[in-house]
């Protein structure tokens, strides 16, 4: 077995089992709403894995040589399956999701989403200015997190809940829903702050190109 395959079923397994881990945590009700309480726990799958993440890179020499390993062209495609947050919009048209929420974060995914096959070609055609393009593409998607995150803890039942309305975004703590911000925002994120370190690292995305 090659060292590119031993690594491709360690980053599966680590994938699945945080999918269940999260899954899990979600059957138990960790991050079920509450009126009186702030939605820390679901701040904490958001922001943690990824800091998680980041101090494994600083301090481990497997974890670097894993992270630029992998492509930057798969890393950018994997983005596009943002465009499923079109349902944020369709979940408000049937009143189920405010859209002090689902417009922000619907439209931030569908632009990440839609842009990132043609930042893949770019990535791939080695096109004239693409590491911009690489950057935009990243920084649009954080930026849509940070939009999204807020927007839904400021629309839910909680203390911090200034812009709730008859329509909360309370479903998004509830299974099936749950499984977006617990785990597939924080799995996005982790991948935006790898292409980003791969982008600062020419020789990481060397020979990624095709003819």
């Amino acid at each position: 077995m090659t060292h590119t395959e031993t690594h491709s079923i360690l980053v599966g397994f680590v994938i699945v089992a945080w999918a269940a881990l999260s899954l899990m945590l979600n059957v138990f009700g960790v991050f079920a709403p509450h009126p009186d309480k702030p939605p820390l726990a679901l701040l904490i799958s958001v922001i943690g894995v990824p800091l998680v993440f980041l101090i494994a890179y600083a301090f481990s020499t497997k974890v670097r040589r894993l992270a630029l390993g992998l492509d930057l062209r798969l890393l950018t495609a994997m983005q596009a399956w943002r465009i499923i947050g079109v349902m944020f919009l369709v979940l408000m048209s049937f009143g189920f999701l405010p859209g002090t929420f689902a417009w922000p974060a619907g439209l931030g995914d569908l632009l990440v989403g839609a842009y990132a096959p043609f930042v893949v070609l770019a990535i791939s055609r080695r096109t004239p200015g693409w590491h911009r393009h690489v950057v935009l593409l990243n920084v649009l998607g954080l930026l849509d997190f940070v939009g999204a995150i807020g927007s839904g803890v400021l629309s839910g039942r909680s203390p911090l809940g200034l812009l709730r309305g008859d329509v909360t975004t309370d479903i998004m703590q509830e299974l099936p829903l749950s499984m977006i911000p617990t785990f597939a925002v924080p799995f996005w994120i982790v991948l935006h702050i790898l292409s980003l370190i791969k982008l600062r690292n020419p020789q990481a995305v060397a020979g990624e190109s095709v003819v």
